[in-house]
């Protein structure tokens, strides 16, 4: 599932391709709304909301999209050839006199109103990129559960929002604690969400998810995907395992001599 940053950057190409212009055509490849149609309406603006996208249109309606685990909007110029995929993994089209944003295999596709957009994001803790972070109110927030495995923990949008797979795994070795130690054994916790926005906000400054500084192929992670290979630092063999009771795709990654469960 792609990290905070990831979506971020997906909002702000939305929002430079249509924001001001009006909608020559829209094309929603959705049963729910199959007829739908916003064409002659203004992009106000496209914006992230932790992994949530919503953008934006006159007359008060925001089209809320997921990217989940393969969707993902590409935009091109007006007439020039989509690629992203065969056709019929498109699920919408937002065409304006310039541009034209395309999403494939989006999961989430539904419209709203703007001033009901919290019956969709309205459940996400603090946005780690947003106007309402909050370092003190997701320490809290995680804290709520303290005998919680810290990896489920942190992957809980509700308690804040925008950490993936990547950043848990990352956050969890630089902070030198198992995935799998609970809360409460976390020596600094304040410590761990700080590193999380700074994380998150050098990913959108830069395009890269580089947690070690180096941003050579291979060596851009300390952990993440690098089971059974050497640790960077000890060399011990970096362990993978599954945490959580959510989708499969939720896999820890660690070194079991650099992070003790015991904190």
């Amino acid at each position: 599932m792609p990290e905070g940053d990831t979506v971020w950057l997906a909002s702000r190409r939305l929002h430079d391709a249509l924001a001001g212009d009006v909608l020559l055509r829209t094309d929603f490849r959705v049963p729910r709304l199959a007829t739908t149609d916003l064409s002659g309406r203004a992009v106000v603006e496209s914006v992230s909301r932790g992994k949530h996208l919503l953008t934006r249109v006159d007359g008060g309606l925001t089209l809320h999209t997921h990217l989940r685990m393969d969707g993902a909007w590409r935009v091109f110029k007006a007439g020039q050839p989509w690629r992203g995929g065969p056709a019929f993994q498109i699920r919408v089209v937002l065409a304006t006199a310039r541009a034209e944003a395309v999403g494939y295999r989006l999961p989430v596709v539904e419209l709203v109103r703007t001033a009901d957009e919290d019956t969709v994001v309205g459940h996400l803790g603090p946005d780690l990129l947003g106007a309402d972070w909050s370092a003190p109110s997701a320490v809290e927030r995680l804290s709520r559960d303290p005998s919680r495995p810290v990896g489920d923990a942190l992957l809980d949008q509700r308690l804040l929002a925008g950490i993936g797979n990547v950043y848990m795994n990352e956050l969890c070795f630089l902070g030198g604690v198992s995935p799998y130690a609970p809360v409460s054994a976390v020596p600094g916790l304040p410590s761990v969400v700080d590193e999380a926005h700074r994380l998150l906000h050098l990913g959108i400054e830069t395009g890269r998810q580089v947690t070690t500084g180096d941003p050579r192929p291979g060596r851009q992670h300390w952990v993440y995907r690098r089971a059974r290979r050497p640790c960077w630092k000890c060399g011990t063999p970096i362990r993978t395992g599954p945490i959580g009771t959510a989708p499969r795709d939720r896999v820890a990654f660690w070194c079991p001599r650099c992070q003790p469960e015991t904190g």
